[in-house]
Parts: structure tokens; C-alpha cells; sequence
């Protein structure tokens, strides 16, 4: 059972006239999230409805939703998981026309009002499908995995304790201002899920491993997306990230072409060419073709100095990145705008997403090892279980149950760090030397070996 802390904040003039009581009151609303045949989550909304304080209404009387929303942003619960909702009179000038709800990068909404309480509910069960989670956002190991489930870096020990995210380029390029202005304000967002370490790296003569077809037409060569995959391997063999870390290790690579196979474009399964000539691998990172035009006239010096354009492959990356960590946007409502989290690339309700997503899926592992751990200490009659193994199981059991606890009382970050902990005790206790079944000889190979004797 999912929690979710949600204020309805009325404006003056916002006010619906059919209320069934006067302000401020609670109310609760619960739906059933069917996650697959085994599982469901039940979401709680635990819903305050009031009016605006002085200072919300002078926050809301700001030029622009961007600036109210910044300015809501130091008067609401800032809680992870928490949403507040402002409801603005129908004749507001905040959002723009034809908007009816506004999300802001932060933990709030404004929403316009107009058509009685049952239009306000229908406009909030739509935002509580955008923001807090949705089925496609939840992930719990199962047979069946859709596309976007194994595009998904797992949650797993070694990324919440340090994956590697190597930028191999190659000529002159700024990466560490690169890094310092859009990679690290994405990866302080995301330090409450995972910590991370940034390696760059640069490898002359790398080859494609795959030779692009000539296209007469456009005079330029073409990568097809069947043979994308085969792309990866030759580059990979020559990493240094994947020897260097012990952890789950994101990959971004800027490849440019050489001369003979410039320039060089990829197409999709259509035959288009992609946009932005790049590609990902699931749970394995992206590579993106960047092409030098080549001197008109035989330059004078060489080599020739190229400077790379930091902001145009760092976008790439970060949508990868989002991509990877199962940041995907849902489709919209025509009449919702979402506003860009800008350089922290990812918006605050986003983050809370990733973490109840990642404290399912951790509670559902937990139950998933603990399970397999118990059937088969079961088959193995005469196994012995030492004290660690078995402080590790209670203390598995104990902070899962604990994080299920939290959850179902609204506490999203402590009940995270409660997942992660059960995780991490129940795989110690799976993975644990003592309990290899290879140690012990079943009954009838006794019986095989004595009788004889």
C-alpha cells in the first residue's frame, strides 16, 4: 500500500460551489495499480483540501507559472512523494491558453478551475497518473518484461554504492566543464538513489566493427539499425571502465567516423535517418556519431583542430541517461503542460517517482530471494545454517517489512532506505559460501556409497 500526502490549495475565486463541506477537510481516495497477474499496489491518496495563505497568494499573483512555481516551491511540503495542488480561478492569465494544468519542475501543479468538484477530481486523477506513479513506471521481477522494463539499469548493490559512467571522446573537447554543468547537477539529483563515479577516457583508431553502406543520393554513409548491435562489441573490448569496476557501468560514447566513411548517418528501422545520430543499448549506455566536415582545401596545418559542441552531445547524453534510469515521459493530456527541469535534468516529482518504483521493485526482490533461499534450504535436509546467514535472513525480513510499513504511512525516502538495506541483507544471505548445496551429498548417494561397505 503506496501513501501519497496530496494538498488541494484553493485560490480566492477557485473555490467550487458543490463542496459537500466547508474548508479546510480531508478525504481519502484509493485505487488499484495492477502491476502484473501476481502483484498490486494500492495507492492512498491522503487528500487535504484548504485555502491559500497570504503568502501562497502572493506567490500566485507572479507574471509567469515558472515563477510562481518557483516561488510556491519555499511554501510547500517539500517531502519526497508529497504533491500539492493549486487550484487558480478559471480567469487566471498564469497558464497560458489553452492549458488547464501547468506541472512545475518542483513537488506542485496549478490547475484551472471550472466545471464543479467532479471536473476538479477528473483533473486530478489524470495529474495523479503523471506524477506520483503510474503501472508503467512500477517494476518488480517477473518472466514477462516489456521493451521499456529491460531498457532499465536494476537497482542493484553496486550501482547504490558507485557506477561508473565513462565519456570516451575524441579532438579537443571541455569534458570536465562538460560534466561540471550538465552531468553533475542530474547525478546530485539522483545521489539519493545511487552514488556515482565519472571516468572520461579518449581511444584513437577505434573501429565500428560494422562497414557502413555508401548512399549515392545523399553522398554520405549510412549505419542500418540492425547492425547497430554489432557496433558495440569491438568498442567495448577496448574499455577500460568494465576491468575497472566492480559495479553496474553506464557507457557513453561520441564516436566520430573516419575519414573514409564520412559523414556518417544512422537510420532507424524505417529506413529514416535519426534525428540526432544516436542510439542506446539497454542497461549498457549510448553511442552518438558525430561528423567533422572535412577542409574544403588541403589545410595547412595538421592536424585539424575540432572543437566539439559540449552542449549539443550532452543533451543526447542525459536523454539516454534519463532513458536508462526509466525516466521516460507518459503521453499527455493536450492540456497539460510540463515545464523542463532545465539543468538538474530531471523534475523533483520525477525523482520521487524513480524512488517508489525502485522500493517496490527492492521489497519485491527481497520476497523473490528470501523465497528461493528458503526452498532451498528445504530440499537440503541436513544443511547447516550458521548465525550470520541467519541474522542476515532476520534482518532481511525485518526492513522489508519495515519499508512496507513506511510506504503505507507516506514516508517515501526512509522506507527507500529500508528497501535498499533488505536488499542487500537477503543477498548476502543468498550468496553466502556456506550455503553452497554442492557442499552436501543427498541421501540416496549415502545410501550408494555405505551400503556397499
Amino acid at each position: 500500500q503506496l501513501a501519497v500526502p496530496v494538498a488541494v490549495v484553493f485560490a480566492p475565486g477557485a473555490v467550487p460551489g458543490d463542496l459537500p463541506r466547508p474548508l479546510p477537510f480531508r478525504d481519502v481516495q484509493e485505487m488499484e495499480i495492477s502491476i502484473n497477474l501476481r502483484t498490486s499496489v494500492t495507492s492512498r491518496y491522503e487528500m487535504v483540501y484548504r485555502s491559500t495563505t497570504a503568502q501562497e497568494e502572493a506567490a500566485l499573483d507572479a507574471a509567469t507559472a515558472r515563477e510562481a512555481d518557483a516561488a510556491l516551491r519555499l511554501l510547500q511540503d517539500t517531502s519526497l512523494g508529497s504533491l500539492t495542488m493549486y487550484v487558480v480561478p478559471e480567469t487566471s492569465s498564469l497558464l497560458p491558453q489553452g492549458v488547464s494544468v501547468y506541472v512545475g519542475k518542483h513537488r506542485s501543479a496549478l490547475v484551472r478551475a471550472g466545471g464543479g468538484l467532479a471536473a476538479l477530481h477528473a483533473r486530478l486523477r489524470q495529474l495523479t497518473q503523471v506524477m506520483p506513479f503510474t503501472a508503467s513506471s512500477m517494476r518488480v521481477p517477473d518472466g514477462q518484461l516489456g521493451p521499456d522494463a529491460r531498457r532499465h539499469l536494476k537497482s542493484s548493490l553496486g550501482t547504490d554504492s558507485g557506477g561508473q559512467i565513462p565519456f570516451l571522446l575524441y579532438f579537443h573537447w571541455d569534458i570536465e566543464d562538460a560534466v561540471n554543468r550538465y552531468v553533475q547537477p542530474v547525478l546530485d539529483k539522483l545521489s539519493l538513489v545511487a552514488n556515482f563515479s565519472v571516468d572520461s577516457q579518449i581511444l584513437y583508431y577505434a573501429v565500428l566493427g560494422v562497414t557502413p553502406r555508401f548512399d549515392k543520393e545523399s553522398s554520405s554513409f549510412l549505419l542500418s539499425a540492425h547492425s547497430l548491435p554489432h557496433v558495440i562489441n569491438p568498442v567495448e573490448a577496448r574499455l577500460g571502465s568494465s576491468a575497472a569496476s566492480l559495479y553496474p557501468v553506464l557507457n557513453f560514447l561520441l564516436y566520430v567516423p573516419e575519414r573514409s566513411h564520412s559523414p556518417l548517418y544512422i537510420q532507424d528501422k524505417d529506413g529514416a535517418p535519426v534525428s540526432t545520430n544516436a542510439f542506446h543499448s539497454p542497461r549498457w549506455g549510448g553511442i552518438m556519431v558525430y561528423n567533422v566536415e572535412a577542409p574544403a582545401s588541403p589545410p595547412a596545418s595538421l592536424p585539424l583542430h575540432v572543437d566539439v559542441d559540449m552542449v549539443r552531445v550532452m543533451e543526447v547524453f542525459l536523454a539516454q541517461l534519463r532513458l536508462l534510469f526509466g525516466l521516460s515521459r507518459e503521453e499527455l493530456p493536450p492540456d497539460f503542460l510540463l515545464e523542463s527541469p532545465g539543468n538538474e535534468g530531471l523534475a523533483d516529482w520525477e525523482l520521487d517517482r524513480l524512488l517508489w518504483a525502485h522500493t517496490v521493485e527492492n521489497i519485491a526482490t527481497v520476497s523473490t530471494t528470501l523465497t528461493s533461499l528458503a526452498q532451498l534450504l528445504d530440499k537440503i535436509g541436513n544443511i547447516v545454517i550458521k548465525d550470520d546467514v541467519a541474522s542476515e535472513v532476520y534482518r532481511a525480513v525485518a526492513s522489508a517489512q519495515s519499508a512496507v510499513a513506511k510506504l503505507a504511512a507516506g514516508h517515501l525516502h526512509s522506507a527507500f532506505q529500508a528497501s535498499k538495506e533488505a536488499v542487500t541483507s537477503s543477498e548476502r544471505a543468498f550468496f553466502d559460501p556456506s550455503l553452497l548445496h554442492l557442499l552436501y551429498f543427498p541421501d540416496d548417494q549415502k545410501f550408494a556409497i555405505y551400503i556397499p561397505l
